[in-house]
This record gives structure tokens, sequence and C-alpha cells, in this order.
């Protein structure tokens, strides 16, 4: 059996959002129990607040130009860690919000200091939510996904997994017949996974799978396993925590 003690979950804006293009309520709450209930150190590194923040600006369309993200993301954020807040009280878990840029994520006394910052946080059994800080994040200090901010804080912190949930159950390959079909364990990222991986998939992302395979070559470097999994699955969380098959593991 598997034994993690850091993990850090990302989780998808497609996790986050229902058919309709609001936030999930339901969806969070579960993630949060399950979460809860793993008695670990967790980070999660979260996406939907620029749709959050489109929903109570009452947008109709996707904010497009930097200053419409900015403010959308501002409020969405406030929103969102609301509901992470109440979603952990309810476990008498205790939540921190930290929102990062480049700038913490690239070395110097700003990463360290980030980096001392969670770990205190989770020595405290705090339950860290992480987010790109999009209200004032320029091109020169952007991440620009979240796919790659979890991998690149799973570094920082030297987790010992990530796990990243989304609206598929894990990597697909294609047979020579060209029917596809889901790998269980990837050990090498070559030329045939970098091609399969795409383009984004959905439209309430900025990544899709060509991201999430950026974010496990960093993690490889580190040695650090990433698991691709459906965010929908009841009791995910637990069964990758205890070390069962579950989506797809990339070692």
């Amino acid at each position: 059996m598997a034994r993690y003690d850091t993990i850090v979950i990302k989780i998808g804006s497609s996790t986050l959002t229902n058919e309709k293009g609001k936030l999930d309520l339901p969806n969070l709450k579960r993630i949060v129990k399950e979460v809860a209930d793993l008695k670990k150190k967790v980070i999660i590194v979260t996406s939907g607040s620029i749709v959050t923040g489109s929903e109570r600006l009452g947008l109709k369309t996707k904010p497009k130009t930097i200053p419409e993200k900015q403010s959308a993301a501002a409020v969405g954020q406030a929103i969102l860690m609301r509901q992470y807040d109440k979603a952990f009280e309810a476990f008498g878990v205790t939540v921190a919000q930290v929102l990062l840029t480049r700038d913490e994520l690239s070395g110097g006394e700003r990463k360290f200091n980030a980096k001392n910052c969670l770990h205190m946080l989770l020595k405290e059994g705090v339950v860290p939510v992480i987010n790109e800080n999009d209200a004032v994040a320029v091109e020169e200090i952007k991440v620009g996904d979240n796919d790659t901010l979890s991998a690149l804080v799973s570094v920082m912190i030297e987790a010992d997994l990530l796990v990243l949930l989304t609206d598929v159950d894990g990597f697909y390959l294609s047979s020579d017949e060209g029917i596809p079909y889901k790998v269980e364990q990837i050990d090498d990222i070559n030329n045939e996974v970098e091609d399969a991986a795409g383009h984004p998939s959905t439209q309430l992302g900025i990544g899709g799978m060509k991201t999430k395979i950026q974010a496990a070559k960093i993690c490889k470097k580190a040695g650090i396993p990433v698991i691709i999994a459906h965010g929908r699955t009841t009791g995910v969380i637990q069964k990758i925590a205890a070390g069962e098959k579950v989506g797809t593991k990339f070692i």
C-alpha cells in the first residue's frame, strides 16, 4: 500500500462547475469531506475563481481581456474561499488562502518564505488553498495554468504525490486500430504520450491534457508521482491515498 504523507490536490474548473457553468457546491463539499477524512498533510490548488466571479458579475461570456479576467478572479476568489472555509469548518479544519505568482516559485527569498509558510501551515494542521494571484499577475510573473502551478508547488514543498482531478478518468492512448484505451501507469513521457495529449478539451479550463503532461514532466524530474483522476468519482481521494489503482499514474 502506498503511503503518502504530503499530498497536493489540484481541482480543475470542470470539477468545480456544473453543466450550467456555475459553482458546483455539492461536489466541492464532497471533495472537502474526503480531504478532511484523510488526516494527512494536504494542499489544495483550486481553479474556478474566474468562472465563479463571472457568474457573480453576471457576465454572459467568458472574460477575454486581462482586466476582465483579473476582476472576475478577484470577485470569484473571495467566493471560493468562503465556500472552502465553510465546508472545512464543518470538520474542524482550518484553511488558509495562499495566492502565488511565478516570483514566489522561481527562487530567492520569496520562494524561501513561501515554502516556510506552507510547511508551517501544514504543521499546524491547516489546509492551504492555493491559486494564482490573477488580480495582479501579468505575463512576466504569470504561471499560466493551475496544472503547472500545482506541479511547481509540489516540487517546492517536496510533496509525496500530486493528484490532478479533472473531467476524465485518466490518460488515454490509441491502439493500432485507432481505439482509445486508458493507461493505468506511464513510466516514460515519450513522443507518443505528448502527441496524445492533444489540445485543451474543455471550455471551462485553460489547460487541458497538454498542461497535465507538462505538470507530470516537472514532477518527474523531482521524483514526485502524479495521478490524473476523475474529480466526480466518490471516494477517489481515499482510494488514491490507499494506493488503489485509480486513473493514470505517472511514475
